[in-house]
């Protein structure tokens, strides 16, 4: 048999989230179920946290995603699509 989260924890999960997301509708209504829940403001207030660190995680990892691809469009630079012939298979293809 399959556990269920508490309703609490969805909301606070939905606030994280909401954040991470970057969705305002979506966190005004999830904190104030949240209340309605009688979740405290240190719980929010964590879940928010959580949000926030889960937005700069994939930041920094799109940031280096973004690098990498700009160092491979390079002229040169193996990845480069540069100089291929129309036979050749490319990532512009």
């Amino acid at each position: 048999m399959k556990e269920k989260v508490d309703e609490r924890t969805k909301e606070l999960i939905a606030i994280g989230a909401s954040i991470s997301a970057h969705c305002q509708p979506c966190l005004t209504y999830h904190v104030a179920k949240a209340k309605e829940l009688g979740l405290d403001a240190d719980m929010i207030s964590a879940a928010i946290d959580v949000g926030y660190k889960v937005q700069t995680g994939a930041t920094v990892a799109m940031k280096e995603f973004a690098n990498r691809v700009l160092k491979a469009l390079t002229p040169g630079s193996p990845a480069s699509c540069e100089g291929k012939t129309t036979s050749e298979k490319s990532c512009c293809e």
